[in-house]
């Protein structure tokens, strides 16, 4: 895609109503294509905390933190409600961000394993994640909750939202790193194979080919976007610009490369400021 035609400028404007949506980096662009495709005409500011990433490798405490710090960013810049778009922060963050600020609406992901049950053939699910998604207890009790009757197999897979970030979807090293993620799925004959991390929509082509074409691929970006435009829509006010913006902790020709190749529609790429220190 040429950046020519996909960028405008990127001096921040004022800020101004959107929808605020984050992630650990550059994963939860699947999420926010989504978002866009239900929503052409909502404003969206995301911000790729990519200096601190991946998330599901990281403590809770670190989580939270950083969770907390990026949604009151998004508040100053304007945000009316937040999408946040990594499963790990969902799963390890976001009943203390929805407790710290009540009427504020929080919109999270989780992995699709409800779905997945629906669609299996053979009673038996593969979950693709991150350590800390698979860690989490919201992720046990989202597992607790399934039938009895079907087998959910729960893959961590350490290191593979590292290499999605580093932007190359078609090295040997992440081709590499899916085959060795998947070979416990296949092992296991699974049918339906959940992606549980909001980066692994991006290597859906190696993990179908890893798979084989009988496994079902099952992705929440599309319902969790559904969810967005009925819950958070009607709260912006009507809007000349209906912007996209994104905004990166890490390096911002980076992301710029990325979301050229990732995303089809306009949009700006800036670094994410650092808050002005008060005077005392």
């Amino acid at each position: 895609m040429d950046s020519a035609l996909h960028f405008r400028g990127s001096n921040s404007p004022t800020p101004s109503p959107c929808i605020g949506v984050f992630d650990s980096g550059v994963g939860g662009l699947s999420v926010l294509r989504s978002l866009r495709i239900e929503m052409p005409d909502a404003p969206l500011l995301y911000v790729a905390d990519s200096a601190h990433a991946p998330y599901g490798e990281r403590s809770d405490a670190y989580v939270l933190e950083r969770s907390r710090h990026i949604m009151d960013h998004l508040i100053a810049q304007g945000a009316i409600g937040l999408v946040i778009a990594c499963n790990t922060a969902t799963a390890i963050a976001v009943k203390e961000l929805r407790a710290s600020r009540p009427g504020f609406p929080i919109i999270g992901v989780e992995p699709g394993i409800k779905p997945a049950v629906a669609a299996t053939r053979n009673d038996r699910v593969g979950v693709m994640a991150t350590p800390g998604t698979i860690a989490s207890a919201k992720f046990q009790a989202l597992m607790a909750a399934q039938a009895a009757d079907v087998e959910v197999i729960a893959q961590p897979c350490p290191g593979l939202a590292r290499l999605i970030e580093e932007g190359d979807l078609h090295s040997a090293r992440l081709r590499d790193a899916v085959l060795e993620h998947t070979a416990p799925l296949r092992a296991a004959h699974v049918d339906t194979v959940v992606l549980g991390c909001t980066h692994y929509p991006f290597v859906h082509h190696l993990i179908a080919e890893a798979m084989g074409p009988e496994v079902t691929i099952i992705d929440t970006a599309d319902a969790v976007a559904r969810h967005a435009r009925n819950t958070l829509f009607a709260l912006l006010p009507p809007q000349a610009d209906a912007f996209v913006r994104l905004q990166t902790t890490g390096d911002v020709a980076r992301l710029r490369t990325i979301a050229s190749a990732w995303l089809p529609f306009l949009c700006t790429v800036e670094a994410m400021p650092t808050p002005t220190p008060q005077a005392t």
